[in-house]
Formats: C-alpha cells, structure tokens, sequence
C-alpha cells in the first residue's frame, strides 16, 4: 500500500497536477449543472454516464501521460488510416442524430468517433509538420500540397460520410491554427485569404445547404430570415432569454424558471451555457469561461516549453480544439454564433466528448513529463 501511494505521490510530481485538477473542477461542475438539467425527470442515466466517463478519462488521462507522444507519432499512418476508416464506417454502422449521421450505437453506447479521431489528427499532422519544419521544407508547395491532402481526407469525409458540419469546422480551425504556429509564410496565409474570398460565392451557394445559410444570416439578422422566431432562431431565443433572466447572480441552482421546466432544448449538452446563465447568473457565465481558458491557456504554455516541435505543435493543436468548441458553444448559447451543434468541453453531457478531451489533457500532460534533451540539460 505505501509503495503504491508514493507511486502516486511522483506521478503527480512529475506530471501536470494542475492541469488534471483544472480538468476535474470543469467536469464535476458539469456534473452539477447535468444534475440540474435533468433535475424533475426521473432518471439519472446522464448523471451515471458522465461520471462513469469522467472516471474512465482520469484513467486515460494518466496513461496516455505516460505514453510517450513520439511513439504514437511514429506510427501516423497506422492512425490515420484506423481513425479515416472509422468514420466511413459511419457510412453503413452510423445512426442519425440531429440530422447527423455521426454516431455509432451498440448495447446502448453511443460513440461519435469524429470527437476521437480528432486526436490521431492532430499528433499526425504535427508529426508532418514538425517532419518538414525541422528541414526547413514546411513552405515548400510540395509540403503543404501534401498537409492540405491530408486535412481534406479529414474534413471531406466527415462532410460527406457524416453531414457534420460543426465537427468538420474544428478540424479546419485545428489546421489553420498549427500551420501558423508552425510557421507558415505570411505570402501563404495571403493566397489563401485572397482564394477564399474568390471561393466565398461558389462556398455560400453550393457547399452550404439552406438550413445552414439561414442560420448564418439569423446572426445578422435574425427578424428577416426567421420573423415569427420559431424556426432557425427558435433554440437561440430561448437560450439567449434563458441567459439574460439569470442577472449577475442568476436564480440559483435548481431554481431557473426555464431549466427546471426543461423548457430549453438539449440543455444538458449542447445548451448547458444558457443553465449555467440562468441560475448562476454573469458570475457563473465569467466563472466557466475562466476555467476553461486557463486549461486553453495551459495547454499553449506547455506547448511553448516543449523541447521539440512536435510537442509544442501537438500542445496548440489540443488547445485549438477546445478554444473553437468553447467560442463557438458560448456564442451560439448567447446569439452570437450559428448553431451547430458542438459541445461545451468538459460541461457537456456526452461520454464520447469527455473521454476525448481527458485523453487530450493526458497528451499535454505527457508532453510536459518528457524529460528535456540532454543539450538542453547542459
């Protein structure tokens, strides 16, 4: 018994215990705000499900912390092919939801095997870009010919396999993010700026169907595309309202009018922002993004002290993944973003989410484990 305490005494020495509690805070006030929820309805099957995958996610926190990062890196192919053939499995094992075909379903389990590739692409393309980084070949045509093929792979797949639009959204947002910290010329970002404006029309017109033009517009002006307010802007109202009834110090927990009503659609996952708005007010909304940020925040800083390239890259593209899911999830909770379905990270009812992030977080905590290269060491 004391040999396995002090194992665990310098795990947490030579891990990041303040990232790991950083996790835990964010997930057991998630659990909280589920409990509100889903307060009234007689079942706690979402309660269960989110502890039990908060637990399994500790565990995978601690071992992928202990994997080294540049073993799973070495075999990038191997990923990469499982986690592509993963979601095209989708194509005839996936079940709809929300209109898309994004989840695996079996003895009652649900897994969204998008939110899990996520991380093969992101220790992948860092594994590239480090690779040409490091012979100074990342702004050859030919390099970013082939990153730019591999991200397609990615983001085409879960377009047409899947139709989920926000999950592709945070793979582009993973890739523009790492290819400038990786250094990519400012005549590059240039081009692909000016390619897209061209595109823009051509995008707008025939790759965005009319639920989604629609809910873009809605942000500008929401009267015009959807005046009766029951269309596209329905589950943005009534969140929005939600938020703004909550005050400084909301209604208190269990106490807001429209959660405990279950008046707000999907608000233990998708809409959880708008509990936490209305029953614990602007310093509970200031209270969660803090949080969150700081584990975004810590992320980028292990990135920065990482000996390597590919482990700084690997550090910002976790941290890029969680910064788009939570600007994006607040602004559509307060009106200010499409919806488009993307969790609250680490507050969200959803196994598949916080298993992924855990894992995510365990990555990042390895990175800082790794022991410095001995002529950093002299």
């Amino acid at each position: 018994m004391k040999r396995f305490f002090t194992a665990i005494r310098n795990y947490l020495k030579r891990s990041d215990a303040l990232l790991l509690f950083m996790c835990l805070a964010a997930s057991g006030f998630g659990v909280l705000l589920i409990a509100s929820a889903t307060n009234g309805t007689g079942s706690r099957s979402q309660i269960i499900v989110q502890t039990g995958a908060i637990i399994i996610g500790v565990f995978l926190f601690v071992l992928f912390s202990v994997i080294d990062v540049d073993i799973i890196a070495e075999k990038w192919r191997l990923i990469t092919i499982l986690g592509l053939m993963l979601i095209v499995s989708l194509r005839w094992l996936g079940r709809n939801a929300g209109g898309n075909r994004s989840w695996i379903r079996f003895w009652g389990i649900g897994i969204q095997p998008a939110e899990f590739v996520k991380l093969s692409f992101i220790i992948s393309l860092a594994h590239l870009m480090s690779r040409f980084k490091e012979s100074q070949n990342l702004n050859n045509p030919l390099a970013l010919l082939l990153l730019g093929v591999f991200f397609l792979a990615h983001f085409g797949a879960i377009i047409v396999i899947t139709g989920d639009t926000g999950s592709a959204l945070v793979y582009l947002f993973i890739f523009v993010v790492m290819l400038f910290a990786a250094g990519l010329k400012y005549y590059w970002i240039l081009g692909a700026a000016g390619a897209l404006v061209v595109a823009a029309p051509y995008i707008w017109y025939y790759l965005l169907n009319d639920n989604y033009r629609s809910r873009l517009l809605a942000i500008v002006d929401p009267a015009a595309v959807d005046p009766t307010g029951l269309g596209v802007t329905w589950q943005t109202n009534l969140s929005r309202a939600a938020v703004a009834s909550g005050g400084v110090f909301g209604q208190g927990l269990f106490h807001g009018a429209s959660t405990q009503q279950h008046g707000i659609p999907l608000q233990s996952s998708d809409f959880i922002f708008s509990v936490v708005g209305e029953e614990l007010g602007l310093v509970g909304c200031v209270a969660v993004v803090t949080i969150l940020m700081l584990i975004v925040v810590r992320c980028v800083w292990i990135g920065l002290k990482s000996q390597s390239s590919l482990g700084a890259l690997v550090c910002i593209g976790m941290a890029a993944m969680l910064a788009f899911q939570i600007l994006e999830n607040v602004g559509m909770c307060i009106g200010v973003g499409p919806v488009i379905g993307l969790t609250l990270p680490f507050f969200s009812y959803g196994g598949s989410s916080i298993v992924t992030v855990y894992v995510a977080m365990g990555i990042v905590s390895g990175i800082r484990m790794r022991p410095k290269p001995t002529m950093f060491l002299r």
